[in-house]
């Protein structure tokens, strides 16, 4: 691999000058730089990082943090590691990935070495322990996720309240009076992640509101928690007409079997919605109406604030990407006939 010393040997310069015209420190002559940038092209010369550091020059990486816990949903998790990478590739960027458990550590070092221009915070609990650290930074950070106290942060993510609503006007504006949520399993409330907790308390305070029995089950461990939970829902109360599940893909096929199992038809005994689903539900048996969770809308988004604020171009604010409602005929009127409900 071509060295500095390779650049200078070829341009015939010293190597003082190739890294005055590489970095910009110092001006050389138009004749001198064409040299250069000759025999950098000749010999496929890349600058290191830590030559472009100690020249005060970018990068061209991004730290994303994005720790990997026991209870992890990995597809999820990659696919907005992934959008990341491609969001970042447009600008030119690589991303350096941080998945250690203990994230501040790995943050800490990244930035006191000069490593990385900005950081892309992904995965964010409510009482995130990166966020002390990230506010103590200089180096632009973008969170996709909103922490319990985001003041003074830039945040991006989708609005899981607005969906939450969203999932419960569709029940309700369908004519269903009783409605169950599956959601996640609970280490995921429990850990504090904040999609988990902020689409739960809309979706009962929203249901509630609109005049609707509402329940929250969540799924148990092994193969039969979904099932148990799903029961859980359909038995409580008046018993749910309308179900959301609010889960990863492995427990909302096994709520789809469960409801299979006990004789139940979708749409026609219950009506069931996926809320905030990175996954394809068109493919399920039967196709399940969807509020779709794409990864790109959130990332997207980070990678052109922190490009911004490399630019001085950006304040800290919250932005909220609206979600949108995708049906394939698995909400329908119940059975049974009602008035509707309070708007």
């Amino acid at each position: 691999m071509a060295n500095i010393h390779d650049v200078a040997r070829v341009a015939g310069v010293s190597i003082s000058t190739v890294s005055y015209a590489l970095s910009g420190k110092r001006s050389v002559s138009e004749r001198t730089r064409e040299r250069i940038d000759s025999a950098v092209r000749e010999l496929g010369y890349l600058p290191n990082a830590a030559g472009r550091m100690l020249a005060g020059a970018r990068t061209q990486i991004l730290a994303v943090t994005a720790p990997l816990r026991a209870d992890t949903y990995a597809p999820a998790h990659m696919a907005f590691v992934l959008a990341v990478a491609t969001a970042a590739r447009r600008y030119d960027y690589d991303i350096l990935l941080l998945t250690e458990d203990e994230a501040t550590s790995g943050l800490q070092r990244v930035t006191s070495s000069r490593l990385v221009d900005g950081i892309i915070v992904l995965d964010v609990a409510i009482d995130d322990e990166r966020i002390e650290v990230i506010r103590n930074l200089s180096t632009p950070s973008v969170l996709v996720g909103i922490p319990g106290e985001p003041a003074g942060l830039t945040c991006v993510d989708l609005d899981f309240e607005a969906a939450a609503r969203l999932s419960a006007d569709t029940l309700a504006d369908a004519g269903h009076r009783s409605v169950g949520l599956l959601g996640h399993p609970a280490a995921v409330y429990e850990r504090g992640s904040n999609f988990a907790h902020r689409f739960r308390s809309a979706f009962l305070e929203h249901a509630r509101a609109r005049g609707l029995e509402a329940a929250f089950a969540m799924p148990g461990p092994g193969p039969a928690g979904a099932a148990d939970a799903v029961d859980t829902l359909i038995r409580s109360g008046a018993g749910a007409t309308g179900l959301v599940m609010h889960c990863e893909e492995s427990l909302q096929t096994r709520a789809l079997a469960r409801i299979a199992e006990a004789g139940l038809s979708i749409p026609g005994d219950l009506s069931v919605l996926s809320a905030c689903s990175s996954f394809d539900t068109s493919s399920f048996s039967p196709p399940l109406d969807v509020i779709p969770l794409v990864a790109a809308d959130s990332c997207d988004s980070a990678v052109a604030l922190v490009m911004a604020a490399l630019e001085s171009r950006s304040e800290p604010h919250v932005e909220l990407v609206a979600p949108r409602f995708t049906s394939h005929g698995s909400v329908a009127p119940p059975r049974v006939s009602l008035p509707p409900a309070a708007a």
